[in-house]
């Protein structure tokens, strides 16, 4: 499976990144680029995501994360899971968006 730092990631010029948390827990604090589909939710709205895009996946600490990039790449999609999750982004002092 391929992953990333949250490090790595806030460098990158506009990425596609998808947080698969619960609504409560996105609004609570997120990744500025993150946008938010739950895990729950995924297979019902997949086709919002773009094909030819490198989707990164964040959830709080990386479990739900790998199973939403797991399931992704068997679609056809090139899914990266962030390492660590939000946890891991907050550690490292990068910014986080509260609220939707």
């Amino acid at each position: 499976m391929n992953t990333v730092t949250p490090r790595t990631l806030s460098e990158l010029t506009n990425p596609v990144v998808i947080d698969v948390r619960e609504p409560v827990e996105y609004v609570s604090g997120h990744a500025p680029e993150a946008a938010s589909i739950p895990l729950g939710e995924l297979v019902a709205r997949v086709e919002e995501l773009d094909r030819d895009e490198t989707i990164y996946v964040i959830c709080e600490s990386g479990g739900r994360s790998a199973q939403a990039v797991e399931w992704l790449n068997t679609q056809g999609f090139d899914a990266v899971n962030v390492e660590g999750g939000t946890s891991a982004w907050r550690t490292a002092g990068l910014p986080v968006t509260k609220g939707n």
